[in-house]
């Protein structure tokens, strides 16, 4: 009988250790609903995880207190910071205040009450904002605060800079929390905002050609003379390079562009858009508009070492594009 008694306690605490081993990892992702959310939960390895993506009506990010009940609730393993309140160019010279205070808010909220909770891994999404204006060469990680920012969106790029640093400051003081962050270059993709009052530079071209070819116009104006150069990805390479960021944290540098180590100029944009659309007009430019940056790319050497290269070329990344703005956005 006592033979019996040892054998199953034996046997309880091997079932025990097995279910630990394939349990998932429990993961926070804020910004589940914004379009690296939604890419990222759509990707095909996202099921090996356990994650939660509340909306922001179940966690605000920028109530301190609320955060840290939700993590003590939840108790997740890690965090993937990707909320953030985004725009183009005329939504941040419009509202700098609001991309300023919200984007420092929910960044400060989330990386400090994880801190709090314990939990020692946290992968914080930051933007090409960050580096400083008129560089005309790629910029690698090391230029963050290194010079003047786009005053066009300095109040999201300050938050951003600020965040990142809080998760540097953090690994200073303690090493055994590993908060690391990554900074995509300019993205575009399923679930982007087109409407041009809140939208970024290629989900805006889509929605005025795409206008146009309905309506019949024969012209599109373009802001600048087009000659100003753009490095955008498509969101579904960023969720791969997320989900081997999670698969492998521990190789991941604390700092890393996402990017594709080229870009295009505005008036390239233009053109492939309307080449994939099947717009047969033509364009003029408006150059008394404000045009941002002469040019934003990030380098990739870091990223390419680390082993990963985004896949998707642009008229692909176009055509998916497109495809979910008429048959979802448009619905």
């Amino acid at each position: 009988m006592s033979w019996l008694k040892i054998t199953d306690i034996r046997f309880f605490v091997l079932k025990s250790s097995l279910v630990t081993l394939m349990s998932k990892t429990k993961i926070l992702l804020t910004g589940g609903g914004g379009m690296v959310g939604r890419n990222l939960l759509e990707h095909p390895a996202i099921g090996e995880f356990d994650v939660l993506a509340p909306s922001s009506s179940e966690l605000d990010l920028r109530d301190f207190n609320a955060v840290q009940v939700y993590l003590r609730k939840y108790q997740p393993d890690m965090v993937i910071h990707a909320a953030g309140k985004v725009g183009g160019i005329q939504a941040n010279m419009r509202e700098p205040v609001g991309f300023l205070i919200e984007n420092l808010d929910m960044g400060r909220n989330i990386v400090w009450a994880a801190h709090q909770a314990g939990i020692k891994r946290l992968i914080n999404l930051g933007s090409s904002c960050m580096y400083p204006r008129n560089h005309s060469e790629p910029l690698p990680e090391e230029m963050v605060l290194k010079g003047e920012l786009e005053p066009t969106n300095e109040g999201y790029a300050l938050a951003k800079v600020v965040t990142a640093r809080l998760c540097d400051y953090i690994m200073r003081e303690d090493s055994s929390y590993q908060y690391k962050t990554l900074i995509p270059c300019n993205l575009y993709g399923r679930y982007d905002k087109f409407d041009p009052v809140h939208s970024h530079l290629l989900p805006a071209i889509i929605h005025k050609v795409h206008l146009a070819k309905q309506s019949g116009q024969q012209t599109v104006e373009i802001w600048g003379d087009g000659s100003a150069r753009r490095e955008f990805m498509y969101a579904g390479d960023l969720a791969d390079a997320v989900v081997l960021a999670v698969k492998n944290f521990e190789t991941l540098p604390t700092y890393m562009n996402v990017g594709l180590g080229h870009d295009f100029t505005i008036n390239e944009y233009y053109q492939a858009a309307a080449k994939v659309m099947g717009y047969t007009g033509s364009f003029v430019h408006d150059v008394s508009k404000p045009v941002g940056m002469a040019r934003k790319l990030v380098s990739v050497d870091r990223q390419q070492a680390w082993g990963w290269n985004a896949q998707s070329d642009l008229s692909t990344g176009v055509e998916k594009t497109y495809e979910f703005y008429l048959k979802e956005y448009l619905q």
